[in-house]
């Protein structure tokens, strides 16, 4: 079972970047989706952004992001520290919420939710 801690959340102003973080460790699948999601206050939980890839090919990468966040987000990831990322740029006051990771199909969650990061941005 894989195990994934999320970081690099914070405070920011609208018109800042961050970037997170979300660990994996544990036994991978050779075909892996993780995506990031978001809960704001009072609201559901969320899709952001997923990144799919293969281990028997690593250069197969598919990405795909919300409408609200394209053209401001990017997912990556890096193989060798077996953590996926979610650079937020041109943060909006809307964004803020609890980020997390999770393994996806689609744009459905599949596993277990972990603490998430928090991302807040001030207008």
């Amino acid at each position: 079972q894989v195990q994934l801690v999320e970081s690099g959340g914070g405070l920011v102003q609208a018109g800042g970047s961050l970037r997170l973080s979300c660990a994996a460790s544990g036994r991978m699948p050779s075909s892996y989706t993780m995506g990031w999601f978001r809960q704001a206050p009072g609201k559901e939980r969320e899709f952001v952004a997923a990144i799919s890839w293969t281990t028997v090919s690593w250069t197969n990468i598919n990405t795909r992001y919300a409408d609200s966040v394209k053209g401001r987000f990017t997912i990556s990831r890096d193989s060798a520290k077996n953590t996926v990322y979610l650079q937020m740029n041109s943060l909006k006051p809307e964004d803020t919420a609890v980020y997390y990771c999770n393994p996806t199909v689609g744009t459905r969650p599949t596993g277990s939710w972990g603490q998430g990061t928090q991302v807040t941005v001030s207008s």
